[in-house]
């Protein structure tokens, strides 16, 4: 059983603070680790050639570099490092100059990640020259931080813009500003300076591919998913990608129905019937049949604002911008209500006072859990396994499935399930120069740096296979 929240001391920032030492034991350690402790299997680049030029001049003092990888999987960070310590390596020894001592970057992450990974990556974060960001608000010593690597670093910088991983291999989230925002401070300031670097921003798609299709694994996760839910076990354990699929999209119809109840008769959220749904839709189509796999996308999507509105109506929240947008306003709104300032001495606070602080931590931290599930679902189209039913879509939508299944049972997510061993590939796209669009930025700050993010969403696009 795990402990109840408490409050706690604010989220400091933590500042990067390299040890090289680390940075050597790395391409040792890093390929055990990915070997024992997940699915990947093998680890490969395409295009590796662009990130070689890209590192070279950026070691020549020719470029300030920005790396915009993909975020599909918790995994990627584990592939990015490997990337830069174990497969940029030999491809800078082919190169006609003396290759930099040690391959790296810098990199950003969310503030909240050593909060579920523990003591050992707030350690390890800062002295691989991590720095930390709170998304849900205006972090200004984390984009200080952030921004002095973008311009000074003695690596390249990485980030995902998509801000969290989203769970699908062939499907991308709407990005966030902040990769472009980074991109015109850091020719802002190059300018300034009367440097001559260039500034670029390149794109990484990030892939996993199973080298032997688990369909039977697969199957065994959905009928496991399906008692879960109360749904009577099938008597057709066939394979086949059709009964496959009717059974995924039953499973999602049964855990709508559970949820859309529970928010009903629980938190008095007026979600719509399907009749009305599908009326809606007739309409807006000019149908006089529904698509079920839109009218199941529909009933989702009004559910997912149902659960965030439970958490936006106690935080005092005004709903405002996209899904993630409200899920990282309700998360540090949360945060504020657990790490609170008045705590850094918590000798000060007498029983009585630190006892209601808890009590405050732990409603917060239930209001949370409504936005936790919703995060599993930002991306989810309804059509994603539909229109191409491959063993990476299945395993993708049924894995989301497992999560948020998981959160209602009140499991732990770490025991996520592994369907079968994969292989990560890292693909490069060619890399945006921030600064042609710079005359743009300082006409008009708020359309050039969507412009930027506009280019980037096209280009990491371009790079699902």
């Amino acid at each position: 059983m795990e402990s109840p929240i408490q409050a706690q001391p604010p989220l400091d920032f933590l500042a990067p603070d390299l040890q090289p030492w680390l940075l050597r034991l790395g391409p040792w350690i890093l390929p055990w680790w990915i070997r024992s402790q997940t699915a990947i299997a093998k680890i490969e680049a395409e295009n590796l050639e662009t990130l070689v030029q890209a590192y070279t001049d950026f070691s020549q003092g020719k470029n300030r570099l920005l790396l915009a990888f993909r975020h599909p999987s918790i995994n990627d960070p584990l592939c990015m490092g490997y990337l830069f310590w174990n497969l940029l390596p030999p491809a800078l020894k082919k190169g006609p100059l003396q290759p930099p001592p040690l391959s790296h970057s810098h990199f950003m992450y969310d503030r909240g990640i050593p909060l579920w990974g523990g003591d050992f990556l707030r350690w390890l974060f800062p002295r691989l020259g991590g720095t930390s960001i709170q998304r849900g608000k205006l972090d200004r010593p984390g984009l200080r931080s952030a921004r002095e690597l973008m311009l000074n670093g003695q690596y390249p910088l990485a980030a995902a813009p998509e801000g969290a991983t989203n769970g699908h291999n062939e499907l991308i989230s709407p990005l966030e500003p902040g990769i472009a925002q980074m991109g015109f401070w850091c020719v802002e300031d190059l300018r300034k300076a009367q440097r001559q670097e260039q500034t670029l921003i390149l794109p990484v798609g990030i892939q996993y591919f199973y080298l032997t299709p688990p369909w039977q694994e697969i199957e065994n996760l959905l009928s496991q998913l399906e008692q879960d839910c109360g749904i009577p076990p099938s008597d057709d354990h066939s394979l086949g990608e059709a009964k496959l699929y009717e059974r995924l999209y039953h499973l999602g119809e049964v855990m709508l129905d559970l949820m859309e109840n529970f928010y009903r008769q629980f938190y008095h959220q007026n979600l719509p019937t399907m009749k009305d749904l599908a009326n809606r839709l007739q309409e807006n189509f000019n149908s006089l049949e529904t698509d079920p796999n839109q009218l199941l996308a529909s009933r989702l999507q009004n559910l997912l604002h149902a659960a965030l509105t439970v958490g936006e109506e106690y935080f005092q929240i005004t709903p405002k911008g996209t899904l993630p947008d409200r899920c990282r306003r309700l998360e540090q709104a949360g945060w504020d209500y657990i790490y609170r300032e008045e705590l850094r001495d918590e000798q000060a606070l007498f029983p009585v006072k630190k006892g209601l602080a808890d009590r405050i931590a732990e409603e917060a931290d239930l209001r949370m859990w409504h936005m936790r599930l919703v995060e599993n679902f930002v991306a989810v189209t309804g059509h994603y396994v539909k229109e191409k039913p491959t063993v990476e879509r299945f395993a993708d939508t049924l894995l989301l499935l497992w999560n948020v299944i998981t959160r209602m049972k009140g499991g732990n997510l770490n025991n996520r399930p592994i369907l079968g061993r994969q292989r990560a590939q890292l693909t490069f796209g060619q890399p945006i120069l921030v600064d042609d669009y710079y005359s743009d930025y300082q006409g008009n700050r708020k359309l050039a740096i969507a412009k930027v993010t506009e280019v980037l969403q096209e280009k990491l696009s371009g790079l699902i296979i």
